[in-house]
């Protein structure tokens, strides 16, 4: 490009560029960008001297290069597309008149701070250091799929409009990011695409607002992080998927609103966590899907479960706050799976680890009760009958406070009206405790039982002494047996 063709402030945007020197054109640090397609010809640049400097630009011996602009007009579409960039690029506070096109490009290092943007076309691009759009508007597509950042990506307080583009507000997709993603405060209007993406760092999307009503409004699935994925305070309309995605650190949702009424509002089945926090939030609308994964340590508050919840497969090895099991077992009733006896003892676990083992009872009780209302009748009158006598064998002195009641039964009717001896001649001398016994117990003999035949009533009493006597054996035995097996 001559020289000659170019304006003023071209021209003060290319003498500045061999040395690295900076070029404002803003009146005010705070003035709004949002006004700069009202700007005149004294602060426009046109994309093509952008090109043109990034290129083939001016070189001076002893001087670094760099394009550092501000506050300016850009005019025309900047198209660097599988292009090479050595330079630092900085275009930051400027109005775009086009969406720039940085496909498959490589850049050191590419500032867009506080720019205005109908949009950004940069797949797989290729930047050695930091990218960064903090603070920026972009009122279309930001396209970044399979683009490589050995840096960082700064995107906080950014804002992205696209609800009515038929691709993504935000792709992400199958980026690769060396150090962090840091997005607090950034706002989507649209799909957020984030699937299949590797951070080195953490992600950071605290008071973050997506909004994609009835869709997904942050699809992560199979996103690897190696640090923590803060989503604190964040606010969604739409799911949020993280099916499949690995999290070594902190998953973090304290404060967060999440709504997607009549459906999942987070979706994090199969997924690896190291930490899950659902905290100081109220119940997200929608569900929670927590099918099949694994988490280290689950922090769940039981204020914060939704009324359906999807654990079928969920492994976590600590359970915290520490919650009496009553306040925990409302949650295994919002399943919607009918029966699941995996989640119970997931729960009973969790218990057990900490030496509760009085909640953990409470939760094997509350396991049994459950399963007792798929069996066919029968099995729930036997099931009712062991809950009463024994409590499953969770409570065997039950039996005992029921033994004792029959036993001071039997002792005072008998003692009352002593049953007849079958053989005066050869009977013990009657003892009433002993006799009703020989009634209860179906094992041991005190020979009384033997030795009288009691009448009319009293015979009826034997008879149901002697049934209880073997309810109460079997269910104790099973009971027993439940226990051992258990332990």
């Amino acid at each position: 490009m001559e020289i000659d063709n170019l304006t003023p402030a071209e021209l003060r945007l290319w003498r500045a560029f061999p040395r690295g020197e900076a070029v404002d054109f803003r009146t005010a640090e705070d003035e709004d960008t949002g006004q700069g397609a009202d700007w005149g010809p004294e602060r426009t640049v046109r994309a093509a001297v952008l090109r043109a400097l990034l290129l083939n630009g001016p070189q001076e011996d002893g001087e670094i290069p760099a394009l550092k602009l501000a506050g300016a007009r850009i005019t025309g579409l900047l198209n660097l597309q599988y292009g090479t960039i050595d330079q630092a690029v900085r275009l930051s506070h400027c109005s775009f008149q086009d969406a720039p096109v940085l496909y498959g490009a490589r850049l050191r290092q590419l500032n867009l701070s506080g720019s205005v943007l109908p949009g950004l076309t940069a797949a797989t691009l290729h930047v050695e250091g930091v990218l960064r759009l903090t603070d920026c508007r972009l009122r279309g597509p930001v396209r970044l799929g399979g683009a490589q950042i050995s840096g960082a990506l700064f995107m906080d307080r950014a804002q992205i409009t696209a609800p009515d583009s038929a691709e993504p507000a935000l792709q992400l997709n199958h980026v690769t990011i060396g150090d962090d993603l840091w997005a607090p405060g950034l706002q989507v209007e649209g799909e957020f695409r984030l699937n299949g993406g590797s951070v080195a760092g953490s992600v950071n999307l605290t008071d973050a607002r997506l909004s994609r009503p009835g869709e997904v409004a942050l699809d992560a699935q199979i996103l690897g992080v190696e640090g923590d994925l803060h989503l604190r305070r964040v606010h969604t309309a739409g799911w949020i998927g993280l099916r499949g995605a690995r999290v070594g650190g902190r998953l973090d949702l304290s404060y967060a609103r999440l709504s997607n009424p009549g459906d999942a509002a987070l979706r994090a089945g199969s997924c690896t966590i190291g930490e899950l926090w659902l905290r100081r939030s109220p119940p997200m609308e929608g569900f929670l899907n927590l099918r099949r994964a694994q988490i280290d340590v689950l922090f769940l508050e039981p204020e914060a479960v939704p009324d359906r919840v999807l654990l079928n497969g969920l492994v976590y090895t600590t359970l915290t706050p520490h919650e009496s099991a009553e306040r925990r077992l409302p949650m295994l009733s919002r399943e919607g799976e009918g029966y699941l006896p995996h989640t119970y003892e997931q729960l009973t676990a969790a218990y057990l680890r900490v030496g509760d083992d009085h909640a953990a009872r409470v939760v094997q009780l509350a396991k049994l009760r459950r399963h007792r209302r798929t069996l066919p009748w029968y099995g729930r009158v036997w099931g009712h009958l062991q809950e009463a006598t024994v409590g499953y064998g969770f409570r065997p002195l039950l039996a005992g406070v029921w033994l004792l009641s029959l036993l001071a039964i039997g002792s005072v009717a008998y003692a009352l009206h002593h049953p007849r001896p079958l053989k005066p001649s050869e009977a013990p001398d009657f003892n009433p405790l002993f006799y009703t016994l020989d009634l209860l117990l179906p094992v041991i003999s005190f020979g009384q039982e033997g030795a009288f035949a009691p009448e009319g009533g009293y015979q009826t009493l034997s008879y149901a002494l002697v049934i209880a006597g073997w309810i109460l054996a079997t269910t104790v035995f099973a009971g027993v047996t439940r226990t051992v097996s258990r332990q």
